[in-house]
C-alpha cells in the first residue's frame, strides 16, 4: 500500500483553528476554562488524525476482466475484488480505480468495511477505441476518522493491465481447396508408387504404443517397427504487416496502420478457421522469435494489439524473416501502404514464380483526417502487378471484408472460402 500525506477535513481545520483561538484569547484575558476548552477543540483533530495514521490497510486488489479478450469499441466488465489479509477489519472505503485516459470515465464506489479473510467485489465497465495494452489501477482508497476531522489516502494493491485487441471482421466461410499446398503436414508422395505400407512404418522409438507394432515390417526389417500415422495435409500461408510509418497515413483509430493491423488479425483468424498453417511476419512476431513458425491466431492478435509503426529498416528485416517460410510453399498476403514505395521492392520480389500472392494495397491518402491528397504513389501496386502479385487497392471506405472479398486472387487462390461474403 503506498501512503499519501494524512490531511485535515474542513471540519477537522475548523475544529483546529477554533480552539487555538479559545486557547489564545483565555491566555490573553485570563480564564482558564476558556483555555482548556480550546485545548480541547484543538486536540480533537490532531488526535483523529494520529489514529487514522495508526491504520494499516492490509488489503489484496485483483481483477478479472470479462471477456478476457476484448476488442476494439468492445465493452468489457472488470470485477474488481478486495481481500482483507490484515488481522483486523478495514475501515469503510470511499475508492477511485485509476484507469488510462482512453478506457473512460474513472470509477469511484463505495467499499463497506471487510472482515479479516473476506472478501468484496465491484464490477465496473470499461471500453476504448484504441488498442493496445492499457492499465488499470492502481485502487485509490480514501478513509477517515468516525466524526469526519481527518481523512487519509492510500493506493491499494498493484495496477495490472488489460488487452485492448485490433478489430477481427469475419471474411467469409472456411473450406480450402487442393492447391497452394506448402510443406507442412505434407502427405508424402511415396504413397502413390510404392503403396501405403512402404512408407507408412518406422522403427520404434519410446514411448510408442506397442499396439501399433508392424509385425510384418518387424520380421522384414529385423528391428521393432510400428505404424506411422500421417498427419492430414495442410495448406500454408504468409501474412505480412508493412510497418513503415513514413507510408501510412497520420496516427490514429482512423489511420491506415490501424486498418492494416485489423486486416492482418482479420486475415490470421480467417486462415485459422480454414485448418491453415498461417506465419504472422510483423514487428512484435519477430521481436518475440515467432514469425518462422506457424502461430495460433490468438496469439498472434495478442500480438498485433501492441503494433507500432516503424521505418523501412523494420520493413527489411521483415522480409528477411519471411524467406524461410515462403521457401516451403504456400500463398502469401502483404498488407502495404502506398504513402512511399522505399523499402517495397525487396517485399514484391519475395514471390516465386507460380506462387499465389496478394497485396492488398491501401490509398493512405485517404485515410487521412480530412481525406484529402497527400503524395500517395499509384506506382506502388503497380510494382506488385509487375511481379505477379493480385494487387487489391484500399481506400478509407473499403472494410477488410470487401478487400478480401474483391480481390483478384479471392475466386482462384487456395484461400477461396465458398461463396463470397
Amino acid at each position: 500500500m503506498a501512503r499519501r500525506p494524512e490531511v485535515l477535513t474542513s471540519r477537522g481545520r475548523s475544529f483546529l483553528a477554533a480552539g487555538v483561538t479559545l486557547v489564545l484569547g483565555g491566555m490573553a484575558f485570563g480564564f482558564p476554562d476558556l483555555t482548556r476548552g480550546g485545548a480541547l477543540l484543538a486536540g480533537l483533530p490532531l488526535v483523529a488524525a494520529l489514529l487514522t495514521r495508526r491504520h494499516t490497510l492490509t488489503l489484496r486488489v485483483t481483477r478479472t476482466p470479462t471477456p478476457a479478450r476484448v476488442a476494439v469499441d468492445e465493452p468489457a466488465s472488470v470485477a474488481l475484488t478486495v481481500e482483507n489479509l490484515g488481522a483486523a477489519s478495514s475501515p469503510i472505503l470511499m475508492c477511485e480505480e485509476c484507469l488510462d485516459y482512453v478506457l473512460g470515465d474513472r470509477p469511484r464506489f463505495l467499499v463497506g468495511r471487510v472482515e479479516t479473510g473476506s472478501s468484496r467485489q465491484v464490477t465496473y465497465v470499461v471500453r476504448s477505441h484504441v488498442r493496445g495494452r492499457h492499465r488499470l489501477g492502481p485502487l485509490r482508497a480514501q478513509f477517515g476518522d468516525p466524526f469526519g476531522l481527518a481523512t487519509r489516502h492510500a493506493d491499494v494493491g498493484a495496477a495490472s493491465d488489460i488487452v485492448i485487441r485490433p478489430k477481427v471482421e469475419p471474411l467469409g466461410r472456411a473450406g480450402l481447396r487442393g492447391v497452394g499446398q506448402g510443406l507442412e503436414g505434407e502427405v508424402p508422395f511415396l504413397v502413390a508408387l510404392h503403396g501405403e505400407d512402404d512408407v507408412s512404418v518406422r522403427e520404434y522409438r519410446d514411448g510408442d504404443d506397442l499396439r501399433r507394432v508392424h509385425w510384418g515390417a518387424t520380421a522384414h526389417c529385423g528391428e521393432l517397427m510400428v505404424r506411422q500415422e500421417d498427419r492430414p495435409a495442410r495448406r500454408r500461408a504468409v501474412v505480412l504487416l508493412d510497418p513503415r510509418a513514413e507510408a501510412h497515413s497520420t496516427p490514429g483509430p482512423t489511420s491506415s496502420f490501424e486498418w492494416s493491423v485489423s486486416a492482418v488479425a482479420s486475415i490470421l483468424a480467417h486462415l485459422e478457421q480454414a485448418d491453415c498453417a498461417a506465419f504472422a511476419v510483423t514487428a512484435r512476431t519477430v521481436r518475440a522469435e515467432l514469425a518462422s513458425e506457424p502461430i495460433p491466431a490468438d496469439e498472434a492478435i495478442d500480438l498485433l494489439a501492441e503494433e507500432q509503426p516503424g521505418n523501412t529498416d523494420d520493413l527489411a528485416e521483415l522480409v528477411r524473416h519471411a524467406h524461410w517460410a515462403i521457401g516451403a510453399g504456400g500463398f502469401i498476403v502483404a498488407v502495404v501502404a502506398d504513402g512511399s514505395d522505399a523499402g517495397l521492392a525487396g517485399l514484391a520480389a519475395l514471390r516465386r514464380p507460380g506462387q499465389p500472392a496478394l497485396a492488398l494495397v491501401l490509398d493512405s491518402a485517404t485515410f487521412g483526417t480530412d481525406g484529402a491528397p497527400s503524395g500517395s504513389r499509384p506506382g506502388v501496386a503497380e510494382l506488385f502487378r509487375r511481379t505477379g502479385w493480385s494487387v487489391r487497392s484500399v481506400d478509407r471506405t473499403t472494410s477488410v471484408a470487401a478487400a478480401w472479398a474483391g480481390s483478384a486472387a479471392y475466386s482462384r487462390s487456395p484461400l477461396t472460402m465458398g461463396a463470397a461474403p
